[in-house]
């Protein structure tokens, strides 16, 4: 089952997220305390944090925040998304494809049209993010070009779109 996250999930979460990111290939440590800090921000969206359950078992966990994208006809309003985690015994069994679909389906319901993240080129190339080089936009993070992606949840949304990104 997934649903949005309640206040009473958080514990939870940050425990899931924190054990979850131990064994991820793509991460900082503090992914954890990413999740308090973008759930602090303006930019949250409470029906796009999304939690997964499994008999009652709290085992997957999504985020998606508004992120402005500075581009050369304005601002682009777009999503961050992060952390996507699975408990790590219940991977490989289609709960982040699962998460990663729900969520886009609720953004695009919400007007969104495209998504940005941090994390596996090779994971995350399943969902149509690519290096945002490839759509016109910069990477202006400290944060090594190949990890930081985007997708389209329209397609054409970002075509002939000239920016930047600066996720930190």
């Amino acid at each position: 089952m997934i649903r949005p996250a309640t206040r009473e999930d958080y514990d939870n979460i940050y425990h899931l997220v924190r054990t979850a990111f131990a064994t991820a290939r793509v991460k900082d440590g503090k992914e954890q305390d990413f999740v308090n800090k973008l759930r602090a921000s303006s930019g949250y969206i409470p029906q796009l944090e999304l939690v997964m359950e499994v008999e009652g078992e709290l085992i997957g966990h999504i985020m998606f925040t508004k992120l402005i994208v500075p581009v050369s006809k304005g601002n682009l309003p777009s999503l961050l998304v992060a952390p996507l985690c699975v408990k790590l015994a219940e991977r490989n069994k289609g709960y982040g494809s699962q998460l990663m679909k729900t969520g886009f389906s609720i953004a695009k319901d919400l007007g969104y049209t495209s998504a940005f993240l941090v994390g596996d080129p090779e994971y995350y190339q399943r969902f149509g993010f690519r290096p945002t080089g490839q759509f016109g936009i910069k990477n202006k993070s400290d944060i090594p070009d190949r990890f930081v992606l985007c997708c389209e949840l329209l397609p054409g949304a970002l075509k002939d779109i000239n920016g930047y990104v600066k996720i930190e």
